[in-house]
């Protein structure tokens, strides 16, 4: 559909609700502004008091972590924590130098496009290993160098994102300062980013090769508000040489964003931006493509009642044609917390425009933009295109850090006149202009396990029980099932 290709399938979304180890949280005194700024940009704060504070849990972005806990002689010891806190300085414990790593292996077996365009029934694994140096000094400064391997071996069609023998994941330098009655955060070189539920922003942690962003971040913290402008050039994937992975001007993204702590359990959030891309192809335009990107968000909890809702409109050009495209995701959901199980019942709705019709000389299509892989299923058989999705689900914890979950999701077109679009957002063939909305329905379980502060477990399957377009273009129903371990030191 596009040139583009690095964006097939990953915070977990963010996937807030997956356990995967039990949370130590960290305690931190200093003040709550340079606490969120720091957070942003990776540089965390040091806590001061009496008390012995805790080992920091492995975090989704290593950078996050702040080692120099360490230096206080009653934090609890594990092997090689002599290299996790590395002090430079006999008179600045925030001065130092940290290593880690972090494997994960995933074997999988999945019908690819529902089977159509030749696709087969494959069974593969997806193995990525990463490694990292994380420099400290003065709680103010921070130098982050993490690389990754990643490998599919038995796969018979490995995206770009699934390989990458290796490159240069992350490597920036932070700094920040305090500015006014907040404090400024500016992070500079290869970085990941990504926001709320990564619907459209994401690191991409669902397929092997996670989504980098060479550029730079600014972030100014001041009470309950946040602002943060970013401008940053897309890495590519490429599997041939050694740190072959690259960004250019012909790929951009930038934004500008605003935050506000509305309650203490609630958060409203906005930003416009831009997405540029030269030699875009869809199947009804082509052409240099640019959309300018508004998008708010409303998340919180009250009681045993949560919820995120979050919509995005896109106006811009490719080619000659306009482009005028729309989305929106929300999730609601209630926890009884009368039991010990703590069961969770939720309701889901996400929609995305679609081209009305290939002649009029304007574009619907919505772009996913950057999509995490993880927020419908891992099986990757729905995207941010010409959609129309409506799930139920049930979780529960029957044991302590283990999570079951299931649902039921049904999905149709928003418009017959496009096609479907499988992950990051590919057609499927011949499905433009033929048959009718319904998509089909696909039945989803999850079981997510947190063995040690260091493993996670994770197994999924789904069944997509394909509707009478799909069939009519040769598809057939389809089959996932995912099992996933997860290390990290």
């Amino acid at each position: 559909m596009q040139a583009r290709k690095l964006c097939a399938q990953s915070l977990p979304t963010t996937r807030d609700v997956r356990v995967r180890a039990p949370r130590r949280l960290v305690a931190l005194s200093e003040l709550a502004q340079l606490t969120s700024a720091l957070a942003v940009l990776g540089l965390a704060s040091i806590r001061v008091s009496a008390d012995t504070p805790e080992r920091p849990a492995i975090a989704f972005s290593r950078w996050a972590e702040d080692w120099s806990v360490l230096a206080y002689p009653d934090v609890p010891r594990e092997p090689l924590d002599e290299l996790k806190y590395i002090r430079l300085s006999n008179n600045d414990a925030r001065t130092y130098l940290s290593l880690g790593a972090n494997i994960r292996e995933r074997i999988e077996v999945n019908d690819t496009n529902f089977g159509t365009g030749g696709n087969q029934q494959d069974s593969y694994l997806l193995s990525r290993t990463e490694a990292h140096v994380d420099l400290r000094l003065h709680g103010q400064v921070q130098v982050f160098f993490q690389l990754q391997s990643d490998t599919s071996p038995g796969k018979q069609r490995p995206s770009p994102v699934d390989q990458d023998r290796l490159s240069v994941e992350q490597g920036f330098v932070a700094v920040s300062e305090p500015l006014g009655d907040g404090v400024v955060a500016i992070r500079i070189g290869r970085q990941e980013n990504g926001f709320d539920l990564q619907r459209f922003l994401s690191v991409r942690d669902g397929p092997n090769v996670r989504q980098s962003y060479d550029g730079v971040s600014i972030a100014y913290t001041r009470g309950p508000w946040r602002f943060i402008t970013l401008y940053t050039h897309p890495v590519e994937n490429r599997n041939s040489p050694l740190f072959d992975d690259y960004s250019s001007p012909h790929l951009s993204f930038g934004m500008v964003r605003i935050e506000r702590q509305v309650t203490s359990t609630s958060s409203l959030s906005a930003y416009v931006g831009q997405f540029r891309q030269d030699d875009a192809r869809f199947s009804s335009a082509s052409g240099n493509e640019r959309r300018d990107l508004v998008e708010v968000r409303y998340t919180g909890v009250s009681g045993r009642v949560d919820w995120d809702a979050e919509a995005m409109s896109q106006n811009g050009r490719i080619g000659s044609q306009t482009i005028r495209a729309w989305a929106t995701g929300a999730v609601i959901g209630r926890t009884f917390g009368s039991t010990r199980f703590r069961p969770r019942i939720s309701l889901q709705f996400d929609a995305a425009s679609g081209d009305k019709s290939p002649t009029d000389h304007q574009l619907d299509t919505f772009n996913p933009l950057f999509p995490s892989g993880y927020y419908f299923t891992t099986a990757g058989y729905t995207t941010y295109a010409n959609l129309v999705h409506v799930k139920t689900d049930f979780s529960m914890e029957p044991l302590p850090n283990v999570k079951l979950s299931s649902g039921i999701g049904v999905e149709w077109r928003e418009t017959v006149a496009d096609a479907i679009y499988t992950l990051p957002d590919v057609p499927v063939p011949d499905t433009a202009g033929r048959g009718g909305r319904y998509v089909g329905t696909y039945g989803q379980f999850r079981a997510d396990c947190g063995l040690t502060p260091h493993i996670a477990l994770a197994l999924e399957a789904v069944h997509f029980s394909a509707g009478a377009t799909v069939v009519s273009v040769g598809g057939h129903d389809t089959n996932y099932l995912g099992a996933e371990a997860r290390y990290g030191w």
